[in-house]
């Protein structure tokens, strides 16, 4: 780790624009989580090569029937409305 770092190029989170996308939606919290559940998602997320809190909020999407959808899911609907149209 450096003594000092150069800061004059840096800009704060609320300049970025994709950073700001990303918290237009979201909300940050605080909750506690059992040891071992936390660990399960976290030994998850690592094999899928994602991140843990995505999993945390893909699981609770589902829990409460809002699953996001999926490129599969996407295709077969497009596919029948194609087939109906036609």
């Amino acid at each position: 780790m450096r003594a000092e770092y150069d800061m004059t190029e840096g800009r704060r989170a609320t300049e970025v624009d994709h950073l700001n996308q990303l918290r237009a939606s979201k909300t940050r919290i605080t909750m506690m989580i059992d040891d071992d559940i936390l660990g399960a998602f976290r030994q998850k997320a690592e094999e899928q090569g994602t991140g843990y809190q995505m999993l945390i909020n893909l699981a609770l999407r589902e829990f409460l029937g809002k699953r996001p959808i999926d490129e599969e899911s996407l295709r077969r609907v497009l596919r029948e409305e194609l087939h109906r149209a036609a």
